[in-house]
């Protein structure tokens, strides 16, 4: 055998052990394949009910939006009656009704005097209004003096 025929014949090892890979790769692939193709059909199987729930789901939310939306607008329709309605009710009755309270309370209090004899004269007096300077200070004497008229039971 001379040298071209021996290399003639690596060549053609190394192809067939090429080709013998390439066959093994494209039948994995195919295989691959073969499992992908089954597993899109089956996400397809389920996806279509699926989708059909999702749109039958959303149809129904678009429904209860519609009447709740018709709910809505009546509810503010209600609101705006009763607010008319109080407004109108104030405007008729409260002007009067507040003038026959104060009429009222003017005759108890009238009654209330003229039952007890009590007279301007004898009307607890107004407590008088004190001024508060910040930074002074009001005298020792002043004060003692303060401090038993408005507690008349503490002496010092």
């Amino acid at each position: 055998m001379s040298g071209g025929e021996v290399a003639g014949i690596l060549v053609a090892v190394f192809w067939a052990i090429l080709v013998s890979f390439l066959a093994v790769a494209l039948a994995r692939l195919a295989q691959t394949l073969r499992a992908t193709t089954k597993l899109v059909a089956d996400v397809t199987e389920q996806a279509v009910p699926l989708l059909a729930d999702a749109s039958a789901a959303v149809r129904s939310a678009q429904t209860q939006i519609d009447r709740v939306d018709a709910i809505a607008s009546d509810v503010q329709e209600v609101t705006s009656n009763a607010s008319a309605l109080s407004s109108t009710v104030a405007s008729t009755f409260g002007g009067p009704l507040v003038k026959v309270a104060a009429f009222g309370y003017g005759v108890r209090r009238a009654i209330g005097r003229k039952s007890t004899g009590a007279s301007a004269a004898d009307a607890p007096a107004k407590p008088s209004r004190r001024t508060v300077i910040v930074g002074r200070t009001v005298p020792s004497a002043r004060r003692s003096k303060r401090a038993t008229r408005d507690n008349p039971n503490k002496r010092d």
